[in-house]
């Protein structure tokens, strides 16, 4: 089940919160609807509850919050807007990811495809898919871990009458198994249809929390709220009345001395009551489907005084005040600040206590439906507990807020090498980006032979001393901030958080990743344009260099340098165009001031570092494995390598930083 108390929302400037102090619950077996119209608040106490938003109050699914959950995806599914996901990633490839995402099987994306209906689509691509599609692979995304709690933001939206019967048919469905259903909706017939329980919302707070059949009968159509002592005489008068005058009006004698009036205005009720000389103490219209109208005033909420009535009864006709103090003990609100609680046990709270005429003026008395609040929201305990604490305590006036609700990143992927192997190839972006980069470097390489005056190492690797990188290089770069990038632009990770979890687990699959998509970019791209060079010009053009070991060192390391680049600073500034940006950064800015650093007479060379590092280690490295630790020496010594280093080292710090720096927070 999953039980909601006190969330409030941080109220914006001068506006007030869009959510203040909601409490309800939704019970475990049961469809619970929440319901609103637009600004009502609905999406923001679901972004509270999952943790997603800043505000107060507290959420426990199942009895736990959220963040005290190893594994939230196992336990609440949710579903907010449209799928997230790459338009050209295929139904079945999405779900696979997210399998690995959620640490479960692979099958398990078949066998929920199979039961939203999918199967036949599982190849089609997400930008393809029609609204009901999309509503299909949403709740299968949800279902995916097979959680035990579903939170659905109006799931039914957009959608055909068919679809809506059907999706409401598998939310049943999985309710029915035991699980937990909370969906929001601005349909109050589709709520009082689909759902076992509404609970309403009005600009931000809680004005009923009913079962569907009570939700209904007085919440569905216009009514006129009475409230009068002679309850029984005023019903038997309106029917006698309606009777006469050959009209449909229904009369419905709820709790204590209250009746609703339906098919009827309060000019009619108050006329009729004044002629028969009947003490009111209320006279209302009460708007059922979405609470008050907008030009109520929001004190009054669902109690307008009628003026006529106002006017017949003079003040047996409660104030406004009074109305408003009214309404919000019917919705079982906390008190405004400075505002006296009445006990539970006092005589203004008790309808029973309340139905002598002679008993002050305007006197109103609390609907049974709404008397009892959720705990947590600052309410008196009932009876003589709550009667004997006197009015002036601070802790009486002033209830307690609710505790503070922190925005928490979500969890890594369980398996991380697994999802950022099917994110990366998923898609056909790497695979178009790398025969793009291969053409473009054979072509590069065929036009600069053809000039000359091109040392052979830049000829075989297709870099032209105009340009900062070869296209390899550049592609490389590319391929690492689309990494990161794409978490971003479409983030599949946060359908359960809302943000996109910035982990070491999952930025070391995606350096190992892009480590090895690098790698082989720089072998095939040197390997297309020896070939090219060969079939073009002959031998002579696609000749190995001898000191191809410092050169093959240096290539790779430029290469998987840029890669890394684009991958950190894409997941730094949640950008790819911010990752490529730094990339080209490197050769533009930061080499010639490293260079600038190590002008001068006091540069050392790096001259008898094998010889130096054998003295070391006191023994012969296999292989001749001193060899290969010179040529990285030698490569890191170089303005280029020099400067890849410092900004790998700084943008990792910054990544570090900022991560360690949102755990905290």
């Amino acid at each position: 089940m999953i039980q909601a108390i006190g969330l409030t929302s941080n109220p914006r400037k001068e506006f007030p919160p869009a959510l203040d102090d909601v409490s309800f619950e939704a019970q475990a077996g049961c469809v619970t609807a929440l319901l609103g119209g637009a600004g009502a608040g609905k999406t923001t106490a679901l972004r509270l509850m999952l943790e997603l938003q800043q505000g107060r109050g507290v959420t426990f699914f199942r009895g736990r919050p959220l963040h005290r959950m190893a594994h939230p995806s196992r336990e609440v599914g949710v579903l907010l807007g449209d799928v997230p996901g790459h338009p050209a990633r295929s139904v079945r490839g999405h779900l696979r990811m997210l399998c690995a995402a959620a640490g479960v099987p692979a099958r398990r994306a078949d066998e929920v495809l199979e039961v939203v209906g999918l199967v036949s689509l599982r190849d089609e691509r997400l930008g393809t898919l029609s609204r009901g599609m999309d509503r299909r692979l949403g709740l299968a995304c949800t279902l995916l871990a097979d959680p035990h709690t579903l939170v659905l933001d109006d799931p039914a939206e957009g959608l055909t009458t068919r679809e809506r019967r059907w999706l409401h048919g598998a939310l049943r469905a999985h309710a029915a198994q035991g699980g937990t259903v909370l969906l929001t909706t601005a349909d109050a017939k589709e709520a009082a249809r689909t759902a076992d329980r509404v609970v309403t919302l009005e600009r931000g707070r809680l004005v009923a929390d009913q079962d569907a059949a009570e939700f209904a009968r007085t919440r569905l159509r216009p009514r006129v709220a009475v409230r009068t002592p002679h309850a029984s005489r005023l019903a038997t008068l309106l029917g006698k009345q309606a009777r006469t005058a050959h009209r449909s009006v229904e009369v419905v004698r709820e709790s204590g001395n209250r009746l609703s009036v339906y098919g009827s205005s309060c000019a009619d009720v108050g006329e009729i009551a004044f002629r028969n000389g009947i003490l009111v103490h209320q006279l209302a219209d009460e708007i059922g489907d979405m609470g008050p109208g907008p030009d109520t005033d929001p004190d009054g909420m669902e109690s307008r005084v009628d003026e006529e009535s106002r006017a017949a009864y003079g003040d047996a006709a409660p104030t406004k005040a009074d109305a408003g103090v009214s309404s919000r003990r019917r919705r079982g609100a906390a008190p405004r600040r400075g505002e006296r609680r009445a006990p539970a046990g006092d005589a203004a709270s008790d309808p029973e206590k309340s139905q002598a005429p002679g008993e002050g003026q305007g006197g109103v008395a609390a609907r049974e439906d709404f008397q009892e609040t959720s705990p947590g929201t600052g309410d008196e305990p009932s009876g003589r507990d709550a009667g004997s604490r006197p009015s002036d305590h601070p802790a009486y006036d002033l209830p307690d807020l609710p505790p503070p609700i922190s925005v928490r990143p979500a969890p890594s992927p369980l398996r991380p090498l697994r999802y950022e192997l099917r994110r990366a190839l998923g898609v056909g972006t790497g695979f178009v980006t790398a025969g793009v980069v291969l053409v473009v470097s054979a072509l590069t390489a065929v036009v600069l032979a053809r000039i000359g005056h091109t040392p052979h190492a830049r000829l075989l690797a297709a870099w032209p001393r105009e340009l900062p990188l070869p296209p390899a290089a550049l592609g490389a770069g590319l391929l690492g901030a689309i990494a990161f990038g794409d978490e971003f632009r479409h983030p599949a990770l946060a359908a359960d958080r809302g943000t996109v979890p910035r982990r070491l687990g999952l930025l070391a699959a995606k350096l190992l990743v892009a480590s090895a998509t690098a790698l082989v970019l720089a072998v095939l791209t040197v390997g297309c344009n020896i070939e090219v060079l060969y079939l073009v010009y002959g031998r002579e053009l696609a000749e190995v260099p001898a000191d191809w070991l410092a050169l093959s060192a240096s290539w790779i390391g430029l290469v998987v340098g840029c890669s890394w680049a684009g991958v950190l600073a894409a997941g730094l500034f949640r950008s790819t165009t911010a990752g490529l940006a730094a990339v080209v950064t490197v050769p533009i800015v930061v080499v010639p001031l490293v260079q600038k650093v190590l002008e001068g007479p006091s540069v050392r060379t790096a001259a008898g570092f094998p010889l130096r590092l054998r003295e070391v280690l006191l023994s012969q490295w296999p292989f001749g494995g001193e060899r290969y630790l010179a040529a990285v020496a030698r490569v890191v010594g170089q303005p280029v390598g020099g400067a890849m280093t410092l900004s790998l080292a700084a943008l990792l710090c910054a990544y570090l930083f900022t991560t360690l720096r949102s755990r905290v927070r």
